[in-house]
């Protein structure tokens, strides 16, 4: 038995189309991070650069 939103939406065939639309947007940042090195990805980035930075010269310091 097919189920349905109280709309009429057929769950289990938007299931289906979304199995089959390709990846998600996670997908495609890790699929442009692995197949770039990271090259111009920084842009998909929320690393904080300058706290890296940071965290770096203070262990150069130890």
């Amino acid at each position: 038995m097919r189920k349905y939103t109280d709309v009429g939406t057929d769950i289990e065939l938007v299931k289906q189309q979304n199995a089959n639309s390709g990846m998600s947007y996670n997908e495609a940042k890790e699929y442009l991070a692995r197949t770039t090195g990271g090259q111009g990805t920084a842009k998909f980035s929320t690393t904080n650069i300058e706290e890296i930075k940071r965290q770096i010269r203070g262990k150069d310091r130890e």
